[in-house]
């Protein structure tokens, strides 16, 4: 369940290789929060459960959990894509660990790299996922 690009604009893999991870990141963290509020839209509920369940899930913590779960499904070229999304990572929030800002950082550089040059990969990696919302964070 992930939908074509919003558009007809397409970039050659040239120029997305030209992107910096910043670039792809900003795309990716994006993309991401409108996969997980797509996957959470089902069954309809309030709006405010709408938005912890999806803030629950976009959130670093999770993002990095996120990508430890993908690793192993990973191919060569896609970690190195996280390589540079990690080691183009600086500043970021403070209350969170530079090297956890960093891993997800890195993984909003993979889903962006992968949202312009293969949505089908892409769309098999966001399946693989475990959104489920824990039941204590529901209340």
């Amino acid at each position: 369940m992930f939908h074509q690009p919003l558009s007809d604009i397409s970039y050659s893999l040239t120029e997305v290789n030209q992107l910096s991870p910043v670039a792809l990141a900003y795309i990716g963290d994006a993309v991401f929060e409108l996969y997980v509020r797509s996957r959470y839209l089902l069954p309809a509920k309030r709006i405010d459960k709408y938005h912890r369940q999806v803030v629950f899930q976009v959130r670093a913590e999770s993002q990095v959990r996120h990508l430890r779960s993908l690793q192993p499904h990973l191919t060569e070229a896609e970690s190195e894509i996280l390589r540079r999304g990690r080691n183009a990572a600086s500043g970021g929030p403070r209350r969170l660990s530079p090297k956890i800002y960093q891993e997800a950082s890195s993984l909003e550089t993979l889903i962006g790299y992968l949202y312009l040059t293969d949505s089908q990969r892409l769309a098999q990696l966001l399946a693989k996922l475990d959104l489920d919302f824990p039941q204590e964070e529901e209340s």
